[in-house]
């Protein structure tokens, strides 16, 4: 093992800016994760406590919607977790790309598959991002048809 100058240093830093700046961009989609859930609860908080004021077909709604909103804060726990998988993956990576400099080492095979598994871990968070997207819609509709029903 030998102890490497700054110069061969320097396109390790270049190398593992890539990696940070997708751990920069997932800390920004976790918050924005981690924010629509906190809403998820609170609104599923809000609903099971009216529903135990109310009987009958205005409680079904209401159990529709906290239906949905169960799916919804399942999937963007799965969102959640993936994403921070991801970024673990990513702070692996660069790890791995010191490492190998540092003691001159060549695990080619290990880097791709780490990346790869981050990258797969993101396009998955990403997946379950969109879907509770779409629930954020049937719950609307749920919301919106029972408001119809109070108009007439």
């Amino acid at each position: 093992m030998t102890i490497t100058t700054i110069r061969e240093l320097v396109p390790v830093l270049q190398t593992a800016i890539g990696p940070m700046i997708l751990i920069s961009g997932l800390g920004l989609l976790l918050l924005t994760m981690t924010n629509r859930l906190s809403r998820v609860i609170d609104r599923s908080r809000e609903l099971f406590d009216e529903s135990e004021k109310l009987f009958g077909v205005d409680r079904a709604q209401i159990d529709r919607e906290i239906d949905v909103l169960w799916r919804r804060a399942r999937y963007v726990r799965s969102a959640i977790l993936l994403a921070a998988a991801s970024c673990l993956g990513a702070a692996t990576l660069i790890i791995l790309i010191f490492l190998t400099t540092l003691l001159q080492i060549e695990v080619p095979l290990l880097v791709s598959i780490v990346f790869i598994i981050s990258m797969l871990c993101l396009i998955v968070s990403l997946v379950f991002f969109l879907f509770d997207i779409n629930l954020t819609l049937s719950a609307l509709r749920i919301e919106l048809e029972g408001r119809k029903k109070v108009q007439h």
